[in-house]
């Protein structure tokens, strides 16, 4: 009779066997992982795909971690619409699936918004670069939450410069800004994806638009003339919007002018 060997039964499993040389790990995982993800922004789903980084603290004991179960994780939760909330319960269940006492999961990925042009309001999509960041926690002091939820929105918008209009008899040279607002929240029901993006908006020379006929052009050509902004004044405008956010404990706040008459970039950085 022969005897029948299940190979995975017989496999050792060496990334669970005890490392000598007494060193943790602070942060151990996958990077660069492209994986579909459902954001939830209302009554509606936007499908999106994000790039997807999930690292765990690894004991001086352990040898190493199970990495497929990261991928796992991802699978389990892409057909569930993502919320900010459900991102940090997300992070937990990382922690008890690699039995790890805490870790962080981070997703970048296109966010898009429909917007109405502002004369003719024919409507087109806008995208922005968004980041979600997790930093769990399995056992946290006490009145710790036991996730900590981080937003990054990246919103491209027009700057007009002040100095250039107040010198030149006409026009003045504007440029296409972006401006990151990286915040962290107390609690993850809070956070306010769209709101954020307005906020900025509205700082800014003039907003962007995908689609604009020749109305709506001459429309943000003006807009952005009446409103000039040093990038110093984009910044310390955000500010001020971000600061006062429900749930808003940290911030940071970035502008980069990509200026149209030097082959630099004009920058500046609050944080608070």
């Amino acid at each position: 009779m022969n005897t029948v060997i299940d190979p995975v039964v017989a496999m050792p499993d060496v990334q669970s066997s005890v490392d000598t040389r007494h060193i943790p790990i602070q942060r151990v995982g996958v990077k660069g992982v492209k994986h579909p993800m459902m954001i939830a922004a209302g009554d509606e789903v936007l499908p999106t795909v994000a790039d997807w980084e999930l690292t765990v603290a690894l004991p001086a004991h352990e040898k190493g971690t199970h990495m497929s179960r990261f991928v796992a994780l991802l699978d389990a939760y892409r057909r569930k619409p993502m919320t900010p909330v459900l991102f940090g319960e997300m992070g937990q269940e990382m922690l008890t699936l690699l039995d790890a006492e805490q870790g962080d999961m981070q997703a970048r990925f296109a966010y898009f918004l429909e917007k109405v042009a502002p004369v003719s309001e024919v409507s087109s999509l806008m995208d922005y670069e968004v980041s979600w960041k997790c930093m769990a926690k399995r056992n946290p002091v006490a009145g710790e939450p036991g996730a900590e939820f981080e937003l990054q929105v990246l919103v491209p918008v027009t700057s007009l410069c002040p100095c250039s209009k107040a010198i030149s008899e006409y026009g003045a040279h504007n440029q296409r800004s972006h401006v990151t607002v990286t915040a962290r929240f107390s609690d993850a029901a809070l956070v306010d994806v769209n709101a954020i993006i307005r906020s900025v908006e509205a700082q800014a020379s003039c907003e962007l638009w995908g689609l604009l006929k020749r109305a709506d052009e001459k429309f943000v050509t003006e807009r952005a003339y009446e409103n000039p902004k040093f990038v110093e004044d984009l910044v310390r405008d955000v500010a001020v919007a971000v600061r006062d956010m429900p749930g808003v404990l940290t911030y940071r706040i970035e502008a980069e002018n990509f200026e149209s008459i030097h082959n630099h970039s004009a920058y500046a950085e609050v944080t608070g």
